[in-house]
This record gives structure tokens, sequence and C-alpha cells, in this order.
């Protein structure tokens, strides 16, 4: 198995960068991982290392990116938070992905089932906790579809909630981010919203 090289980096748009997030998670929605030998991928990116994409996603157990998106050594920059949020620590990991090592595609994926967004809804005050759960507190604000049962046991709500989660992170990137946004803007970049479903495993994006 292959490892991407600079010039296979080079090559990629960032729409091709979508399409192999969109065909990784199709193989393993069906079980079909490429065959990778990786202890031949450590030899092979031990001089550098050249990924595709770069992923902002929950610290969950069950929402590891390289999985989801049966990718390999070298392959994705994996950014992990609760809640998948955006500080300075985090966009700055970004800026360096894309602009000094040339992803073409930044995913902020959220999933279902979220201990985070849950936790927010449900308006926990602990320690730190509290710090990172009012990041996400504006997408409890935007949600207005639901009437009653505006808590973590409404799963529902807490969908939705994470959904919003996911698209305020994305206009936080714009917002607070000049070099992404100009990336993005002069197309050598895509950023890019995302939703893991825990009960099926499948990936939807979308572009608010």
């Amino acid at each position: 198995m292959w490892v991407h090289t600079r010039e296979s980096q080079e090559q990629l748009t960032p729409s091709d960068a979508l399409l192999l997030l969109k065909e990784g998670n199709k193989r393993f929605l069906n079980n079909l991982k490429l065959d990778r030998n990786l202890l031949k991928q450590v030899n092979l990116t031990s001089e550098g290392q050249f990924p595709f994409a770069t992923i902002l996603s929950c610290i969950d157990s069950r929402t590891s990116a390289e999985l989801i998106f049966d990718q390999g050594l070298g392959d994705i920059f994996s950014i992990r938070i609760a809640g998948n949020i955006i500080n300075n620590d985090i966009l700055g990991s970004m800026e360096y992905s894309c602009e000094i090592a040339g992803s073409k595609i930044i995913t902020v994926l959220g999933h279902t089932k979220c201990g985070a967004i849950i936790s927010a809804c449900n308006q926990i005050n602990r320690g730190h906790l509290t710090g990172l759960l009012e990041k996400i507190r504006p997408a409890i604000e935007l949600e207005v579809e639901t009437g009653g049962m505006r808590n973590g046991e409404n799963l529902s709500f807490v969908a939705n909630v994470s959904r919003l989660n996911v698209v305020n992170m994305l206009h936080q990137i714009r917002e607070q981010s000049s070099i992404l946004a100009t990336l993005e803007r002069e197309g050598k970049i895509m950023i890019i919203g995302a939703l893991y479903d825990i009960d099926s495993g499948a990936v939807s994006f979308f572009t608010p």
C-alpha cells in the first residue's frame, strides 16, 4: 500500500480530497478496508508526511477518523477534542496543516449521541469542563425547532445541537483565521462539516 507523497498531495484538488473521505467511509460501512502494510507505511513516512485532509473530531472512543474514513499512516491530520470545538491552538494546528503542510480539506466532524453535547444540553457545571461546554452553548441557542424537553434526554434535540455546533465551528474557523479563510476563498482548500452516525457508521457531509 502506497502513501501520499508531495507530488500526489499537490495533484489533489479539495474536491478530490472530499471524494477520498467519502470513498473511505463507504469502505468502512461495507467492512472493506484497503490492504495496508502499516510497518511499510512507517518506513515510507519516516522522512516526511503529506496528509491530504485535516479532521477535527470529538474525543469519543467510537469516532476515530482514521477508522471511519479508512485511512492509513500519513493520510490525515487528526485533531481531537471533546465536542469538536475550536480554540486558538486548534486554529493554529489547522493553519499549519493547510498552509505549511499542504492539506486540501478541513472537515469538522460531529457525531450523534455526543457526551459533550449532552452535557452542554444538561447545563453541566464542573471544573474545566465548564469552559469547554460554554463553547457549545451558542449551538443550543441556535436550535429553535424543539419546544419542550430541551435537554440531553431528547436525542433529537441533541442531534440538532450537534449539527448546529459543527456549523458554528465552521463559522468560527472562517471568522477567526484569515489564513484559512483566504485559502478557502482562493480554492486551495475546502472547509466542510460532517456528522457521524454512531448507530450506522455513516458520515453525512454538509456545507452551510
